[in-house]
């Protein structure tokens, strides 16, 4: 006797989530988030742009632009004394991001690793990647932003989501569904998120090149436990 396979069963909401939502009183928790914190910041603009000019120049000298990756990168700078109330200022920051994350920093401080200038030229890209040798919060700070320049982009870092993923309604809208999410820097923003987040800029579309500070900062115990964020450690 054959057997005659069962039709799948298709099931369609008839009602919205907000709908069950306001009709039955579902929950919904949202939990494992992937922050990202936004601030203006152009009262640093002038002294950045400062040492980021003198260390770009040096590296303007020494080397040519490379065909593939056209942008010069400096070395670090956070131990110059004139970064001191910009550097203190991403560190407190770094500090309060992890402790209202709810990590126990009570007797932790924060140190850069590294804080460095980039500058992108025409075509140029910054592939997705995480920072690793113990990163916990990377970032980033504008000085130059011309139009129809690169956006920094965040990736989901989920792998089970990813794996299994769905096409996306609209990709123009933040959603839950969303794959990546991105910004449009502008002069004096500043960006913080967790090491683990993965990153990367679109490619550069200006003529004109896009300057951006980029830092690294890690974990280290605190000389003596305090109760308010203590100042970034430079190491």
């Amino acid at each position: 006797m054959n057997k005659v396979a069962k039709k799948p069963k298709v099931c369609k909401a008839a009602e919205s989530v907000a709908e069950v939502v306001k009709n039955t009183q579902l929950q919904v928790a949202h939990h494992f988030p992937c922050p990202i914190y936004i601030i203006e910041r152009p009262d640093f603009l002038e002294v950045v742009n400062t040492i980021s000019e003198e260390a770009l120049d040096v590296q303007r000298k020494e080397r040519d632009l490379n065909e593939i990756y056209p942008l010069y990168m400096t070395g670090n700078f956070f131990g110059d004394s004139r970064m001191f109330g910009f550097s203190e200022f991403i560190g407190a920051t770094a500090w309060n991001i992890l402790n209202e994350q709810g990590y126990a920093m009570q007797d932790k401080a924060v140190s850069f690793t590294e804080m460095w200038t980039q500058e992108h030229h025409k075509h140029s890209a910054m592939d997705a990647h995480v920072h690793g040798f113990g990163s916990q919060i990377v970032g980033f700070y504008f000085l130059e932003t011309p139009e129809n320049g690169s956006h920094v982009v965040f990736h989901d870092p989920r792998a089970g989501k990813v794996q299994i993923d769905l096409p996306e309604q609209d990709v123009n809208m933040a959603t839950p569904a969303s794959k990546a999410i991105n910004f449009i820097p502008k002069p004096g923003m500043m960006i913080f998120a967790n090491s683990w987040l993965s990153h990367s800029f679109t490619r550069h579309a200006a003529d004109l090149p896009i300057k951006f500070v980029h830092f690294n900062l890690t974990v280290i115990p605190a000389p003596q436990t305090c109760a308010m964020p203590p100042a970034a450690e430079i190491i």
